[in-house]
């Protein structure tokens, strides 16, 4: 397969929230009181709610920055790149990608909402989450057909409100939930407690997938004091592997056997070692007398069954794709993270596909079918797929002019206040 005939659907990237998003969503008896985007003492933008700032982004918004500016410091939309926030922008940039659709997950918010979820006044934020996930439905979504799979968020909190919400947004047209990958880990109880099967239930009986994003299980491991930043780019994905020993041996799958779980930026590297592992355990360790499992199935055969995990880059594992299943492996672009492959996403992945040997039919199991099919999802429906390609897409990058060069803070911000002075 030539790279331009590739179609790519990512179902992991992420959005740093514009200041507005807020406006037309949250109830007009509390839009005063809705989260705002403010400058703090040194003139960084900070997402303030309830009183207390939070979700700060950093290396959450590199993309087009030399290396050399990457960092954990806060930053502000004047020194992003506007596909950061912007949609219009963003939309260029997934062209200038050749990636015709994604999954976005909040960042100020917290992958599953997290960040919102510890605020003091519930009533408060409750409102505010049904406002966000009607800012990712309507706007997000709405606003450009066709180029973003809608993924909302719930209060996990409270599971009434929660099955309710999930019934509202899937009304909605929304297709996904990002859920705490390790709820145990943000002070929420366990899935094996029975505590969120309201929550699964309904998401069965509305057709969503719960997608979990790795991250909140990070706090788990206890690292030592001398413990770099590189610990927490490294380790993180492969506690992936934590989440999804929960959810088969907490007997989820056992109560829900039509469940479906996205795995999100944990990779697939270990895929194949967890499940050589359980598949070895249930006959070698058979004394446990482990019955978690839904009935008759071993470990592999319930991961091909219940799971889609996605990876950014994974050459070494995708020599054993027939070992995880071929059907089970989604790619991700993680814009505007630093992981992210953005601009050069296509020739990477291709590059990692062709040494593993995979063929036209791997190709687009992986790029794009394994994920219309999981989220039950039609990337045609508003574009033709003749316009979807990677050179279809890219083709009309060009025609637009959009720039993927690299770009410093400073540049960003120049243009920014430009733009402020000229009035647009």
């Amino acid at each position: 397969m030539d790279v331009n005939d590739m179609i790519l659907l990512s179902i992991d990237d992420h959005l740093i929230e514009p200041p507005d998003m807020f406006d037309k969503h949250m109830p007009a008896a509390l839009k005063d009181q809705a989260p705002k985007l403010v400058k703090d003492d040194t003139g960084k933008d900070q997402w303030i709610f309830q009183g207390e700032s939070i979700g700060v982004p950093g290396l959450a918004a590199v993309a087009s920055w030399p290396k050399e500016e990457w960092n954990f410091n806060p930053t502000d939309l004047s020194e992003m790149r506007p596909g950061c926030y912007d949609l219009d922008a963003r939309v260029g940039d997934m062209d200038a990608n050749g990636m015709l659709a994604g999954m976005n997950f909040p960042t100020f918010a917290g992958f599953a909402g997290s960040h919102l979820a510890k605020m003091p006044d519930k009533a408060l934020t409750a409102a505010a989450i049904s406002a966000y996930n009607d800012w990712a439905i309507d706007e997000v979504a709405g606003s450009h057909p066709g180029r973003f799979i809608p993924l909302s968020i719930l209060p996990t909190w409270d599971i009434d409100a929660a099955v309710k919400e999930v019934h509202r947004v899937a009304a909605k047209g929304c297709v996904a939930v990002s859920m705490p990958e390790t709820p145990y880990g943000v002070g929420l109880p366990s899935f094996a407690s029975g505590y969120f099967d309201p929550v699964f239930a309904a998401m069965i009986d509305t057709g969503m997938t719960p997608c979990m994003h790795i991250g909140g299980a990070f706090g788990l491991i206890k690292r030592p004091a001398e413990a770099l930043m590189d610990d927490i780019i490294i380790l993180a994905p492969q506690v992936m592997a934590v989440t999804v020993t929960d959810i088969i041996l907490g007997g989820l799958l056992q109560r829900f056997p039509d469940l479906k779980i996205a795995l999100s930026e944990g990779g697939i590297g270990w895929v194949s070692f967890f499940l050589d592992r359980l598949d070895r355990h249930v006959t070698n360790q058979s004394w446990t007398h482990l019955d978690k499992l839904p009935g008759g199935k071993t470990p592999t055969e319930v991961w091909k069954e219940h799971f889609l995990a996605c990876f950014i880059t994974d050459p070494s594992a995708l020599h054993l794709r027939d070992r995880i299943g071929v059907n089970t492996l989604a790619w991700e672009c993680d814009y505007p993270h630093s992981d992210s492959t953005w601009p050069n996403s296509p020739e990477l992945l291709k590059a990692e596909l062709d040494a593993a040997g995979c063929s036209d039919d791997d190709i687009n199991a992986i790029t794009w079918k394994n994920v219309a099919r999981f989220f039950n999802y039609d990337p045609f429906k508003h574009i033709k797929q003749e316009d979807a390609t990677v050179g279809a897409l890219r083709a009309k990058a060009a025609a637009a002019g959009i720039d993927v060069s690299e770009t410093p803070k400073a540049e960003y911000k120049r243009r920014f206040d430009a733009a402020l002075v000229a009035g647009n």
